[in-house]
């Protein structure tokens, strides 16, 4: 007797699960929350009374994203206690390039560590405009605010993020500097590797105190040329690369042996490579398998 609800309650809920899981994801920059988050707003639709709600797409996406500000909040705290560089969970994106959203906006690993600097309600407010589309009148009703307040958060994150954000280049040149990256760092040239590199590059290793990785980001082209170059005889040897999509973008994953792998993406504009970006923490790697399949 009961069947019937449910069954279409949970059919509205999977269709909208790839937004619901692209807003959760773009607010945190983690799969494991944003599928906890999930988790949470299934059981409330369950519960909801279902019949009093006019558009589930509207009640969904308000559920997810003030659960998703409030697990914001409470991130940050725990960021700031995290054993190293902290750098969002990769997500293969090769059958769905937007995740979920009618824009690819907000989504390479780059541009999800800007948007850390936001607060959680700027944060919401720009994914929701940026990425998904939708009306400020809605995004006022999510964020209970008015449209006005709504629109000026929106264009506060824009004016932030543009001025904070390297201009982007294709996916084509992001691959191939990666691979000119590779190359040279496999051999150690310092001279090949100084000419990729912009003079603000920054390498971070996020290992999450799991792993031996570097504890804090190395800084500037000399530092980081002397530290690959230094590092190449240990690391790649025996190494069989494979290519996967990350975030939108190329990305190499290293096996080192049977339980250690490191993911390893960059950050480019025209001037060169601004951000070598390995995650080797295995909580991260371990949900990047999984988030293949979704």
């Amino acid at each position: 007797m009961h069947t019937k609800p449910l069954e279409q309650a949970a059919s509205a809920f999977v269709e909208l699960r790839p937004r619901l899981f692209g807003i959760a994801y773009r607010m945190l920059g983690s799969v494991t929350e944003a599928e906890d988050i999930l988790q949470e707003v299934w059981l409330r639709w369950q519960n909801t009374d279902r019949s009093a709600v006019e558009s589930p797409s509207a009640f969904l996406s308000l559920v997810t994203t003030r659960l998703a500000i409030n697990v914001a909040q409470s991130a940050r705290s725990r960021r700031e206690t995290y054993i190293g560089p902290w750098l969002p969970e990769p997500v293969d994106t090769s059958m769905d390039p937007t995740l979920g959203a009618e824009r690819g906006e907000a989504l390479e690993l780059a541009f999800l560590l800007l948007l850390e600097r936001l607060t959680p309600t700027e944060r919401a407010a720009y994914v929701l405009r940026e990425a998904f589309v939708y009306p400020y009148q809605q995004i006022a009703d999510i964020l209970q605010l008015s449209p006005v307040n709504a629109r000026q958060l929106v264009s506060r994150a824009r004016k932030r993020l543009t001025a904070e954000r390297h201009e982007p280049i294709d996916k084509i040149e992001h691959r191939r500097l990666l691979s000119a990256f590779i190359d040279a760092a496999q051999t150690g040239n310092i001279a090949a590797l100084e000419d990729l590199f912009a003079a603000d590059v920054v390498s971070s290793s996020d290992g999450g105190g799991l792993r031996g990785a570097a504890r804090f980001p190395l800084l500037g082209s000399e530092r980081v040329t002397k530290f690959l170059a230094a590092y190449a005889p240990r690391f790649w040897p025996g190494a069989t690369m494979r290519w996967v999509e990350v975030n939108g973008r190329a990305a190499v994953l290293v096996p080192r042996n049977r339980t250690e792998v490191t993911l390893l993406t960059i950050e480019a504009s025209p001037q060169g490579i601004h951000h070598l970006m390995w995650i080797v923490n295995p909580a991260k790697l371990g949900a990047f398998t999984p988030s293949r399949a979704r």
